[in-house]
């Protein structure tokens, strides 16, 4: 008989499949960074318990293009600095992606924020623009041209923050607890250049980062990095706290209360 394919797979190819992803090599991408101070009250008003503001109200935009071979990806995200604890990172509120394959084990396993998008990355000379779209808005762009080579910095662990839980199947809630993770990521720079521009921000009810209104600019670059992600559940949350920042994750935060289908599949 064929191989049925939806069968279960024997543990040497799930172990097969384990080491082949913990030995990717590095994977570079040329993205544009875009740091602003915002409002505190802003920064406060988004952030779910435990989480607390950062000690300054930054926010902070990740426009990239990745090119994996014959899989070229677009990848974003908007996040405001916050803390947990002793620990200084940021807590993403949108990582716009261009293909569900980015999606899945970001969302499923860490928690992320990923939701389908456009994402560009363009440079004619010196002349750079990037954007986060999503049902037709460009709801962060950056426009700038590069002006000097920066020096670059040394190899860097960040942190973010995300939330890891499962909507409940009665439309209650949460199925359980949710986690808080921590995700580190490893960061080296071969590139990096300064830009002068700005930073636009456009309405979106799907996408609200015009909420978070740029006061300052605080940093502009455009360059070639990688990285190297691990993450850690670090403690369970208060379903109750949690609850309120629901809509952050979905278009359509109805769906997660929703329940049971009615009349069949």
């Amino acid at each position: 008989m064929a191989r049925v394919r939806y069968g279960a797979r024997t543990e040497a190819e799930i172990a097969a499949s384990r080491e082949k992803s913990s030995n990717l090599p590095d994977i570079w991408s040329t993205g544009v960074v875009a740091v602003w101070e915002t409002d505190p009250d802003v920064v406060a008003a988004v952030l779910p318990p435990p989480l607390k503001p950062g000690e300054r109200p930054l926010v902070r935009a990740n426009i990239s293009k990745v090119d994996l071979p014959g899989y070229p990806l677009g990848a974003g995200s908007v996040a405001v600095a916050a803390r947990h604890g002793g620990v200084e990172g940021w807590y993403p509120l949108v990582m716009p992606m261009t293909h569900e394959r980015a999606l899945t084990g970001g969302r499923e396993v860490f928690g992320e924020p990923k939701k389908l998008g456009e994402v560009t990355v363009e440079r004619e000379g010196l002349v750079v623009r990037a954007a986060l779209a999503r049902h037709g808005i460009a709801f962060v762009e950056v426009r700038g041209a590069v002006d000097g080579v920066l020096p670059l910095p040394a190899p860097a662990r960040k942190t973010d923050f995300y939330f890891k839980f499962l909507p409940a199947v009665d439309g209650s809630g949460f199925e359980d607890d949710p986690v808080l993770v921590h995700c580190t990521r490893d960061e080296k720079v071969r590139k990096l250049e300064h830009l002068t521009g700005d930073v636009v921000l456009r309405e979106s009810m799907f996408d609200p980062v015009a909420d978070l209104p740029v006061r300052r600019l605080v940093e502009l670059t455009i360059g070639e990095k990688t990285t190297d992600q691990r993450g850690r559940a670090v403690e369970r949350v208060s379903a109750r706290a949690l609850l309120p920042y629901l809509h952050q994750r979905y278009d359509d935060p109805q769906q997660a209360f929703d329940g049971p289908p009615q009349g069949g599949a």
